[in-house]
């Protein structure tokens, strides 16, 4: 017994286990979604009658066309919100309620790469869906895309995407300290967050301050930058410029990811030390 811990610890420590642990979390939902392909007709076909019925609302009100686009651009960023919020967010919640968090607790794997794994698995159908609103979106309403900087797109999107990811690690760790009430809250606040990140319209039609507290969620300043970067006249309708956009999202990504690190290491702490999550001591 001794000799195969030895021989563990060696080969499976560090990176290489945080590495394998993503690997190992990811596997499953990627082969569960390839066996159950009518859960990405629901994804692609609801999200896309909300963007319908948005685009028929500006067209009626003879809105700029630019707006058509920033409707398909924020129906299909919504699927990443959405695998955030169910897939990373609730998902430490659920294994509670099933047992299973016990087993993740005691495992020597990190937390954060148990999360990612899982996030990431997620991904491939929200990747897909994400795709499929915008080619639906182009072929239906003749929607196209000038990209000015394609560098500055790739970062806009990675940057948003790292920050996101980092929110919905610590959302996860929300959903354990404080319970059902956290997850009460996650979908009472589902449609704001909708309205005031502006996934259907410009952020800067908002109030300043209003917009400027949006902020925090990435996504805002992330449409904000790309809808400025993949149409001709996008610029006019930015919040902020998109450099400074960049920046704030990168800010944004380190300060979530250290943050969540901390909650999911003080989260263990509990577990370990005090057999409790979720519950209030006095």
């Amino acid at each position: 017994m001794e000799v195969v811990s030895r021989k563990y610890s060696h080969k499976d420590t560090g990176w290489r286990l945080f590495l394998k642990t993503i690997i190992a979390r990811a596997y499953p939902r990627i082969i569960g979604q390839q066996r159950e392909i009518s859960w990405l007709v629901f994804e692609v076909v609801m999200p896309m009658l909300a963007v319908i019925a948005y685009v028929f609302v500006y067209r009626a009100l003879n809105a700029p066309e630019e707006y058509v686009g920033f409707v398909v651009m924020g129906g299909a960023m919504t699927a990443f919100w959405m695998n955030i919020l169910w897939s990373m967010s609730s998902q430490l919640y659920w294994e509670k309620e099933q047992g299973n968090l016990a087993l993740y607790i005691m495992a020597p794997n990190s937390m954060m790469a148990i999360l990612l794994g899982m996030a990431l698995g997620g991904m491939l159908a929200t990747a897909t869906r994400a795709i499929a609103v915008t080619i639906l979106g182009m072929l239906m309403f003749g929607v196209t895309f000038t990209v000015s900087s394609y560098l500055q797109l790739f970062t806009v999107f990675m940057l948003a995407m790292v920050a996101l990811y980092g929110m919905g690690m610590m959302m996860a760790s929300a959903f354990l300290m404080f319970g059902r009430e956290a997850w009460h809250m996650a979908n009472l606040a589902q449609e704001p967050i909708f309205l005031a990140s502006g996934f259907y319209f410009p952020i800067k039609s908002l109030p300043f301050w209003v917009a400027a507290g949006a902020s925090i969620i990435p996504l805002t300043l992330g449409m904000d930058a790309m809808r400025q970067l993949i149409f001709p006249t996008g610029f006019q309708f930015g919040f902020m410029t998109v450099q400074t956009e960049i920046i704030i999202l990168a800010v944004l990504s380190v300060v979530f990811i250290v943050t969540a690190k901390f909650l999911l290491s003080y989260v263990e702490k509990i577990a370990v030390r005090e057999g409790r999550i979720t519950e209030s001591r006095r």
